[in-house]
């Protein structure tokens, strides 16, 4: 298992406990900051991805995904835990949304025991980053620079603040 490590005593005690049960310590591996391009080029030797149920990665899975490796997720009931949800769905993904922790764990172990499926999720991801909207920045700032116009226009007619929905075009 490979974790981000911020603090050498959390990386001590992880592998105490992971000896308490019964895992070898020698499996956890702890990897610290890098600048940018380093930690892709890092995460792109992963196989995949298991997020975080409560508080789902965020930048983590951005760049995970990326960097094309898959991500299971937890979809959760509020905003935090749907994140992930929302970043799989945006580029083409959304079978790797689970709904029930024994869903996650069947998914993660069925993508963990198929290097086909995997290899096939990884280029899958490696060409809609292309074509998805999720890494789709021209059109996310077309569409922001929208909203920022509906709003200011909404201002200058002297209206209430309201909901702000962008079509694309």
């Amino acid at each position: 298992m490979w974790l981000y490590e911020k603090m050498a005593l959390a990386s001590e005690n992880l592998k105490k406990e992971a000896k308490k049960a019964g895992v070898d310590p020698d499996r956890l591996i702890f990897a610290g900051n890098l600048p940018k391009e380093e930690h892709l080029a890092r995460i792109k030797l992963a196989d995949l991805s298991l997020d975080t149920f409560t508080y789902n990665g965020h930048t983590t899975t951005s760049d995970c995904l990326w960097a094309g490796v898959p991500v299971v997720t937890l979809k959760g009931n509020h905003f935090a835990s749907r994140v992930s949800a929302s970043l799989l769905t945006a580029i083409g993904l959304p079978e790797l949304i689970t709904h029930s922790p024994e869903e996650y764990e069947k998914l993660a172990i069925d993508l963990a025991s198929s290097p086909k499926k995997l290899a096939t999720i990884h280029e899958s991801l490696i060409l809609n980053r292309e074509s998805c909207p999720l890494f789709d920045t021209k059109k996310f700032t077309t569409n922001l620079e929208k909203a920022y116009q509906l709003i200011w226009n909404n201002y200058l007619s002297g209206k209430n603040p309201q909901h702000i929905v962008v079509v694309d075009q």
